[in-house]
């Protein structure tokens, strides 16, 4: 019976090729609302509340790598560093279309693109870098567990 299953299942998977592609692109919107809830509260950290909303989807435990920032190892830190640095100062702004997830077999999704930032009260933003977030999902929700922003530079 379970070769039976298998192979209706592989069949299912062979007929219906939309099947998958409904699933990751129904996982690709579930993580761009991540990622806009996660950076609407980032960018909005100066007000109430909002840095509390920004660590709620965070873990404890995270781990966020920046190349010119060093690492912060546990949402505390990392929670100071923003407040210090970002909160007032400057806002991220993703880049329209460079967003791809991958899903990470039980447990959640890998989110890779391209933010710019920008300072607040400037009419552009002034730099761009690559950022990769590995996205938990929990029974309570999803929670940020890795981040990495890189390759910051300049923009012309």
């Amino acid at each position: 019976m379970g070769t039976k299953w298998l192979a209706a299942a592989v069949a299912a998977l062979i007929w219906l090729p939309g099947a998958h592609a409904d699933a990751a692109g129904v996982l690709t919107t579930t993580v761009v609302g991540l990622d806009t809830s996660f950076f609407g509260s980032f960018n909005r950290c100066d007000q109430p509340g909002q840095l509390e909303k920004h660590a709620a989807l965070l873990d404890p435990k995270i781990e966020f790598y920046h190349d010119n920032g060093g690492v912060s190892w546990t949402r505390d830190e990392y929670l100071e560093k923003t407040r210090k640095n970002v909160c007032g100062h400057f806002y991220r702004k993703l880049v329209e279309g460079s967003v791809h997830v991958y899903p990470i077999k039980d447990f959640g999704a890998i989110e890779e693109g391209e933010h710019m930032f920008c300072d607040v009260g400037a009419s552009t933003c002034s730099g761009i870098a690559k950022f990769v977030i590995v996205w938990h999902k929990l029974p309570a929700g999803w929670q940020a567990t890795r981040v990495l922003s890189y390759g910051h530079r300049a923009l012309p």
